[in-house]
């Protein structure tokens, strides 16, 4: 006897998504004396050795292809400070780096200015799951700020907010 097929509505996938709280990146490359970049917020460690991470795109995405071909990338993890680079990383069609200050990491990616941490990439590998593409960098540098009390920038239930006041256990 088969078991009836019930389809997940994808609005209801997302909202049921969206109640799993996750840190903002901003992932960035450097091609053709352009600097390439998107927001992102399906971010994960993978291996501690190797050094693996990993975050997943659209395969429709315009700027994940730039990456691919330059075959690095970096990744920016947003402090609470930043919603407004968030939101401008976020949009298609524009100059995303309008008034984003950065410098150059150790492998040519761009790290943007105030980030809280970021970690420099090699792609080690990429994977078709969907309409996604799984992407796996090998982490060749990174950089901790020193800057305890600097909160990250969260997003749950479709808005961006802060950790609430906690003690440690």
């Amino acid at each position: 006897m088969s078991v009836p097929s019930t389809a997940i509505e994808p609005s209801r996938f997302r909202q049921a998504l969206g109640h799993y709280a996750s840190g903002i990146t901003v992932i960035t490359s450097h091609t053709d004396d352009e600097p390439i970049g998107f927001t992102c917020q399906s971010f994960y460690s993978v291996s501690m050795s190797p050094p693996l991470v990993s975050f997943s795109v659209m395969a429709s995405s315009a700027s994940y292809p730039k990456i691919r071909q330059a075959g690095r990338f970096a990744v920016n993890i947003l402090s609470g400070e930043q919603v407004g680079i968030s939101n401008q990383f976020a949009r298609r069609g524009t100059d995303k780096w309008h008034g984003v200050e950065w410098q150059e990491s150790p492998l040519g990616n761009p790290i943007i200015a105030g980030s809280l941490h970021w970690f420099d990439c090699e792609i080690h590998a990429e994977h078709v799951a969907g309409d996604h593409l799984i992407v796996i960098g090998e982490v060749k540098a990174l950089n901790l700020q020193e800057a305890a009390a600097t909160q990250p920038l969260l997003y749950f239930k479709g808005q961006y907010c802060n950790l609430a006041e906690h003690s440690l256990v």
